[in-house]
């Protein structure tokens, strides 16, 4: 192993000053709510991620993802944000956050904190301010505000639907007390859009973005990146009209849908770089884009955002075939943008991995594919989940991952091997979509319960009360206590592979080798080091000759579902 030597590793504090750390992170999302609660309350708070510092950087992650930590009604788990420019009450006050973004310097972790442009929340001053004003009002102008259609405006602006179900459209109650206007949202009604064409809206976000860059933030995932600005020249396209023309993934391809991935979009962007670029090193960000692939180039350009995310690892069976196009594919994209790319499999928003890697390909006989959704809807049925053989394939799919090139996001949990929580009572549930389309939607709770620390107690060490989801007893057997030092455990398998990733980091290239097996990827990075995955329901045989560098005991076979790193 006296190879890894020759191979550049950045210290914490070259790292710290490195303008393209970013390019390469190894990156935690962090659901504030669900990490760890302080106080007792069932919530997770500043306090308690301050607390847990040491576990993260034991980790070996270079920075933490905070999903919103605003004020916040949770209409939306922190996505209908109150104030872009606070704390949530709840979850601690500015001085927390300053002692946690201090403690994560301290321990060489970057920050990123989520910021949430497209939308405020219906409890945002300005939009208490906006139903308080009259039509044509410069505070409704913030907004989206329509005339309705029909003799008395009671027909919405247009048949649209939002994201979360229902109609995209609220009508509100004048100051008067009469029936009024309608207001937009692509998302939930509590999660009003804002109007990006007004220059007021985008002062005050750059006002935001140097707001949280003084405080230490490094770099920020913008939400919803790819629906700012909007077209609503009469007259609106029906929803039958905009299915019919969208050839794109959640909007057309060429920039002309209504409020999907328009092209000035990007002329916010460029602005927002502009404030980037004034700290040093350059503050980061990433955009969740959720856009045609051929159009993905364009948020990552160093003129804008830098980065975007790409769901395509996230959304594909486990096989060969589609990896390897996939990666191939997008390490092109990024190379063309003049990104990095960026690799994830689970987050706040999707079932998580380690479940959906367990079901049968195609989802069994549910829709939906391998997302796991059909399976939720139909009860969650026991014995069309195969547990180890999910947990096999997400580890050998995250090992994979953080040997190549780019930036790999990690979810909370995942490193433990937590399954999703299946069996959640719909009273207990808490996500709008599950409410706005009950039969349709399971909603996103079932990855946002709070995470175990112990074994036992009311909350699995999550806090000294419960936790604001229920945890399921089985959880016991993946608290951090019970994995901690625990050979062969995940918690120990992701240190391990984090550390090699570290060791091993070089250049951002990629070159493919011949397995000789169609259910086999095998690729080498710079260096000597060498990749191979088996994707395939049969061992194996390793080249001769290599030196494994996985955790556990030398083999000469690779088992299905595995990955393991080498030197030649």
């Amino acid at each position: 192993m006296s190879n890894t030597a020759t191979l550049a590793t950045l210290s914490g504090s070259d790292l710290a000053a490195d303008p393209n750390w970013w390019r390469q992170a190894s990156v935690y999302q962090i659901y504030p709510r669900s990490f760890s609660d302080s106080n007792g309350d069932g919530l997770g708070d500043l306090k308690g991620i301050t607390a847990k510092v040491p576990y993260l950087k034991e980790l070996g992650i270079d920075a933490v993802w905070l999903s919103p930590f605003y004020p916040s009604a949770l209409a939306d788990g922190g996505y209908d944000v109150d104030d872009y420019r606070d704390v949530d009450p709840k979850l601690g006050t500015l001085e927390d956050f300053d002692e946690m973004s201090a403690a994560l310097h301290a321990a060489g972790i970057k920050l990123i904190a989520d910021i949430v442009p497209n939308h405020s929340s219906n409890r945002h001053a300005w939009f208490q301010e906006a139903l308080a004003s009259p039509r044509g009002s410069d505070a409704r102008e913030r907004y989206i505000f329509r005339d309705g259609k029909g003799e008395h405006g009671e027909i919405p602006p247009s048949d649209w639907e939002s994201v979360f179900g229902g109609p995209a459209w609220e009508r509100i109650t004048e100051p008067d007390g009469t029936p009024g206007q309608w207001y937009m949202h692509i998302f939930a009604k509590e999660q009003p859009d804002l109007n990006w064409s007004n220059r007021e809206i985008r002062d005050d976000f750059l006002k935001t973005l140097r707001f949280w860059s003084d405080r230490g933030v490094d770099g920020f995932r913008v939400d919803v990146a790819h629906a700012l600005t909007k077209d609503l020249t009469e007259p609106l396209l029906s929803k039958v009209e905009l299915s019919e023309a969208n050839s794109g993934t959640d909007g057309f391809d060429d920039g002309s849908h209504p409020f999907w991935d328009r092209d000035e979009v990007h002329e916010i962007y460029v602005e927002w770089r502009e404030v980037f670029n004034e700290y040093n090193p350059p503050r980061t960000a990433v955009a969740e884009a959720w856009v045609h692939a051929s159009r993905r180039g364009r948020y990552a350009s160093p003129q804008g955002l830098g980065q975007a995310f790409n769901f395509d690892l996230l959304q594909a069976d486990f096989a060969a075939d589609e990896f390897h196009e996939i990666i191939t594919r997008n390490l092109a994209e990024a190379t063309e943008s003049g990104a990095s790319s960026t690799w994830v499999f689970s987050n706040h928003d999707v079932v998580r991995h380690a479940t959906r890697y367990g079901l049968p390909t195609g989802g069994g006989k549910h829709a939906k594919g391998q997302d796991g959704k059909g399976w939720l809807l139909a009860g969650a049925p026991a014995e069309e989940l195969d547990v180890e053989l999910g947990l096999r394939r997400a580890r050998a799919a995250t090992q994979l991952m953080l040997a190549l090139p780019g930036s790999a996001y990690l979810y909370q949990g995942e490193e433990l091997g937590l399954q999703e929580v299946a069996d959640i009572p719909d009273s207990e549930r808490q996500d709008p979509t599950f409410f706005r389309n009950k039969g349709v939607e399971i909603g996103r709770d079932g990855c946002r319960v709070p995470l175990p620390w112990a074994a036992e107690g009311t909350s699995f060490g999550f806090g000294d009360g419960g936790a604001h989801l229920l945890q399921p007893a089985w959880f016991s057997r993946y608290a951090v206590a019970a994995e901690d030092g625990v050979e062969g455990s995940t918690l120990e398998f992701y240190r391990r592979a984090l550390k090699l990733r570290r060791e091993l980091q070089t250049s951002e290239e990629l070159d493919w080798l011949e397995s000789g097996n169609a259910h086999v990827l095998h690729f080498s990075r710079p260096g000597g080091w060498q990749t191979v995955t088996n994707f395939g329901a049969e061992p194996v045989e390793l080249p001769a000759g290599t030196v494994l560098l996985s955790s556990g005991p030398l083999e000469k076979n690779l088992l299905p579902g595995s990955t393991t790193v080498w030197l030649r």
